[in-house]
């Protein structure tokens, strides 16, 4: 049974080949060492203290959650279900301790006791059911975070405070995120290189039916194989959920991918046999490196994607070309594969001191290069939709005009990475700060790390809680809500049956206008609200979750969209019933949505002013930086438009 761990063929001599084999047979070392040059050579922000123990933090989640998929990666398995694992964990922990009055210890145990049952489920239906570990772990995935949104019904629980302390730091600087990634990388290591059941993962992806030949109890290995992967997805969603003060049922999405990466680069086969955990660790800490570096570099969201596949790609072609280069495979407890030993541990550090001083002294010659102009970081909740991509071109408008340095990200309604986001933009020492919130809640951590900094932080369209923010500039999305109830209502007459399509569940703007919308229609009794279903703040499933509701509700003469995408959905799912014996409302003033109601095909869209609030933003935010008087709150008026006053409206 093979593991990853490499020895040189002979021909390497001196310092010089040593330190060549070394990076030849370490290639996400090589890797990782690169990329921290190349960072800290193209921005002067990388290399500080507070810069790298963000990069640790960010890094930690995506470790953990790797350190168990490395368990599973190794006995030539997968598992899709840890992120929605992580989130469900996290989600009864919270519930638990808040909603039903358990004692806070009893709580982590019920959750680190549901990803291991995640785990075990899993297990059987992989070992005893015969389902490839594909379909049982992404059954299990649509399956744990169905459960998180179930028990928090689509809400943010706040966590208990004792657990959050989790997420904070020792001594004011250690952060605690990164004492429990080290923790469970040298439990991980300890299972793979010195257990009973660590060789058995070997030899499982080594040759299954070897191993079960020889004597292994191969179903029951996988329970326990499986188990680990549960109980560290739990472990991770604990460390998540902290580092946010709530547990979010839409955490941990696509961090499953994330985990996987970081086995795969590094060094880790998907053909099982090989695997170690401080490649894992060197693996999710070039993810981290990477999303940093692109953040204070400025690159623009869209591009971090393509940049991030293929520095992955990369990565693993590195680790391709230098096992052609010569380097063997060495079995399992074969010298080198259980620490680091005399010459090795030299090399190591030979390694170490080269980087320190190219870094360095890179570091140096960044000094003082850094812009005059006034530096601003803008984190949107995301910009695949356009109601924010008008925020943001607001915002680029009025910071070109002003002279100032306009940073924008992309949080992809991921409340973890707009954390990270936030983080980054304080470590960087930008002059102030624009947030759009995931969630309220969420942002409060990483707002109040901003506080601490004196860096003044401006919420745009939604607020933050538990936290100092210099100005809140927003449309009232309540108030939208219900003048979209009473614009509806009137139009169908005062009765009537209609459809709400939902945004994305526990976001504070779907909560807003979906009370605001419910609070409206009191007035209006002869209305009858037949179904309210999630789309998500997409056309596409604003378009599928329509259309399978027509087929329950085919006399529906109403629809309230908490967006303009779910809306347009909708009226393509209607066809010619829209506008016509079907009135569609939705909310923002898109100009897609715009068009639809200038063709009548929408009846209305509860219109915001996107791009004045991306630029009352960027105004109020640099005033603050400057230590100048702003308002604390600033409210950018809603309107209804219809096709009546569609051309008087400019946005």
């Amino acid at each position: 049974m093979a593991t990853d761990t490499l020895k040189s063929t002979p021909g390497a001599s001196g310092a010089s080949g040593g330190l060549r084999r070394l990076l030849l047979d370490n290639g996400a070392l090589t890797a990782l060492i690169i990329l921290v040059i190349a960072m800290s050579a193209l921005s002067g922000d990388f290399l500080t203290t507070d810069n790298l123990l963000n990069i640790g933090v960010q890094a930690a989640v995506t470790a953990i959650l790797a350190f168990g998929v490395t368990f599973v990666i190794v006995s030539a398995g997968i598992d899709l279900s840890v992120g929605s694992v992580a989130a469900l964990s996290a989600t009864v922990l919270a519930w638990s301790a808040t909603s039903e009055g358990v004692p806070v210890w009893i709580a982590v145990i019920l959750a680190i006791a549901t990803g291991i049952a995640c785990g075990l489920v899993n297990g059987v239906l992989i070992s005893y059911g015969k389902l490839p570990p594909f379909i049982a772990t992404l059954a299990m995935l649509s399956v744990g975070r169905g459960l998180s949104l179930v028990i928090s019904q689509g809400s943010p629980i706040a966590f208990p405070e004792s657990v959050s302390h989790l997420g904070d730091t020792l001594g004011g600087w250690l952060p605690v995120p990164v004492l429990v990634m080290i923790v469970m990388g040298l439990i991980t290591a300890l299972i793979l290189g010195r257990t009973y059941i660590g060789r058995s993962m070997y030899a499982i992806g080594g040759n299954e039916e070897a191993a079960r030949l020889s004597g292994l109890r191969v179903k029951k290995q996988k329970l326990v194989i499986y188990a680990l992967s549960g109980l560290f997805a739990a472990a991770a969603g604990i460390v998540l959920a902290s580092r946010l003060s709530s547990a979010q049922p839409q955490a941990a999405q696509g961090y499953e991918l994330d985990a996987i990466a970081a086995v795969v680069i590094g060094g880790a086969s998907l053909a099982g046999g090989t695997g170690k955990a401080s490649g894992t660790l060197i693996g999710a800490l070039i993810l981290a490196v990477l999303r940093n570096g692109l953040n204070l570099l400025s690159v623009s969201a869209f591009w971090q994607q393509v940049v991030i596949g293929v520095v992955i790609a990369l990565a693993v072609l590195l680790d391709t070309v230098r096992r052609k280069a010569g380097a063997t495979p060495v079995t399992a407890g074969a010298g080198g594969s259980s620490g680091l030993k005399g010459p090795q541990a030299v090399k190591y550090g030979l390694a170490v001191v080269l980087v320190a001083a190219i870094v360095g002294g890179l570091s140096i010659f960044n000094n003082g290069s850094s812009s005059s102009n006034p530096k601003v970081g803008l984190s949107l909740s995301t910009l695949n939709n356009p109601f924010f991509v008008q925020i943001k071109e607001g915002a680029q408008a009025e910071a070109k005009k002003l002279g100032a340095d306009l940073t924008v990200t992309d949080a992809q309604n991921d409340a973890s990475q707009q954390a990270n986001q936030l983080q980054n933009f304080t470590s960087e020492g930008v002059d102030s700060i624009i947030v759009n919130p995931v969630d309220s809640d969420a942002a409060g951590p990483s707002v109040r790390s901003a506080n601490k900094s004196d860096i003044p932080v401006v919420g745009v369209d939604r607020g933050v809680n538990k936290a100092e923010t210099a100005a809140l500039v927003a449309s009232d999305n309540v108030e939208g809500g219900k003048l979209g109830a009473k614009a509806l209502a009137e139009k169908l007459g005062g009765k009537g049956k209609i459809v709400i399509l939902q945004g994305l569940a526990g976001t504070s703007a779907s909560r807003e206008r979906g009370a605001g919308f419910a609070e409206g229609l009191k007035a209006y009794p002869g209305i009858d609200v037949v179904a309210k279903q999630p789309a998500d703040f997409d056309r596409t499933k604003g378009l599928d979750v329509m259309t399978n509701l027509l087929q329950a509700h085919p006399d529906v003469q109403g629809v309230f969209a908490e967006n303009d995408e779910m809306a347009l959905g909708a009226v393509k799912a209607l066809g010619s019933k829209a506008g016509k014996s079907v009135q569609v409302i939705g909310f923002d003033g898109t100009p897609d949505g715009l068009k639809a109601v200038k063709e009548g095909t929408m009846y209305a869209s509860v219109a915001q002013q996107p791009k004045e609030l991306g630029r009352i933003a960027v105004e109020n935010a640099l005033r603050a930086a400057d230590d100048k008087e702003v308002e604390k709150t600033v409210k950018v008026p809603v309107k209804v438009v219809t096709a009546k006053n569609v051309d008087e409206f400019t946005g």
